[in-house]
C-alpha cells in the first residue's frame, strides 16, 4: 500500500500568505498533526521573492517594484531572487527521517526533485538534472555571481536543452524539510532584470545577454501552449510516481486558516522580516 501524503492546491494567494502557509505546514508536520504534504500555489499580485540570506535594499530596485505593482517577500529558504508571475509554485514538506530520504541536503534535494523531473517529462519535455562536471563549475555554484535565481543551474536543478526550467530552495527546521520552487511557464526577461540594482551598465548588459541563454520557460520549449492547469496535472502525477505515494486532497480547518493568516500578518508582511538584511 502506498504512503498517503496530503495535497493542497491553494491557487493564487498573497506573498505573505504563501510563505506563512509553507511555514505552518512545516510546523504542523513536525508536531505530527499532518502527514507529509505536496502543495501547489500561485501569486496575487505577481511577486519578487528573495532568499532568507539576501540583501534586500542593496540588491533590489524598490522603485521599480512599486512602479510595476509587484508584491515583495523574503522567503524562509535560501537561494536567490525569483519573479513569481507566469508559473506554478510547488512546496514539499516531509520529515528528515522519512524512509529512504537521504541525510545530505543535496541528495534529499535530488530525491524530492524527481517529482519535478517526472512532471516535465509528463509535459513532453526532455528534462534532466544538472550536475556540474568540473571543479571550476562546482566552485562557481558556491559563489553565485548574481542576485537573480535563474542566472545559473545549481546542483540537481532541472534543465531542458541546457537551460534552467525550475528554481528551488530548501530549509530544514524542527526536523522537517521544506523545499519549494518555481516552475516557469512563461518568463518576462526584461521585467525580471529591471528589478535589480547593478553596479554598472556593463553588469546589466551582461545579464540581459546571458539570461535568455541560461533560463527558459516551458512555453519556449513545448510544442503546445501549456497553462497552469496542465502543469498541475503533470506535476501532481509526477510527484505521486517519483515518490511512490498517494496524494489525498486536504483543506485547512478554520483554526489552521487563522493560524496562517496571523503568521502572514505578523511575520511575512512585516518590514522587520522583509528588510532584515
Amino acid at each position: 500500500m502506498k504512503t498517503k501524503w496530503y495535497f493542497i492546491n491553494s491557487g493564487p494567494c498573497s506573498p505573505a500568505y504563501n510563505m506563512a502557509m509553507d511555514e505552518a505546514l512545516l510546523h504542523w508536520h513536525s508536531e505530527g498533526l499532518i502527514p507529509p504534504v505536496i502543495r501547489f500555489y500561485e501569486w496575487n499580485p505577481a511577486t519578487l521573492s528573495i532568499g532568507y540570506f539576501q540583501r534586500a535594499k542593496q540588491d533590489i530596485d524598490f522603485e521599480q517594484i512599486h512602479k510595476l505593482d509587484l508584491g515583495f517577500v523574503r522567503r524562509p529558504t535560501g537561494g536567490r531572487a525569483v519573479l513569481h508571475e507566469h508559473e506554478l509554485t510547488y512546496s514539499v514538506i516531509v520529515t528528515e527521517d522519512y524512509p529512504e530520504m537521504p541525510k545530505t541536503v543535496t541528495e534529499a534535494y535530488r530525491v524530492i526533485s524527481e517529482g519535478l523531473l517526472k512532471g516535465f517529462q509528463n509535459l513532453g519535455l526532455e528534462a534532466y538534472f544538472s550536475i556540474p562536471d568540473t571543479e571550476e563549475k562546482r566552485d562557481l555554484l558556491k559563489k553565485p555571481k548574481s542576485a537573480v535565481c535563474f542566472d545559473a543551474p545549481s546542483w540537481y536543478e532541472l534543465v531542458v536543452e541546457g537551460k534552467k526550467v525550475a528554481g528551488s530552495a530548501q530549509t530544514r527546521q524542527e526536523g522537517v524539510i521544506l523545499q519549494h520552487g518555481a516552475i516557469l511557464i512563461d518568463l518576462d526577461e526584461e521585467k525580471l532584470i529591471s528589478l535589480f540594482n547593478f553596479s554598472s551598465d556593463r553588469d546589466r548588459e551582461r545579464m540581459q545577454k546571458h539570461l535568455p541563454q541560461k533560463a527558459v520557460a516551458i512555453n519556449q520549449l513545448a510544442n503546445r501552449t501549456v497553462d497552469v492547469e496542465d502543469c498541475i496535472e503533470a506535476f501532481y502525477k509526477g510527484f505521486q510516481e517519483a515518490l511512490d505515494i498517494e496524494l489525498v486532497p486536504y483543506e485547512l480547518t478554520e483554526e489552521q486558516q487563522s493560524f496562517v493568516e496571523n503568521l502572514a500578518k505578523t511575520r511575512y508582511e512585516s518590514d522587520e522580516w522583509n528588510f532584515r538584511k
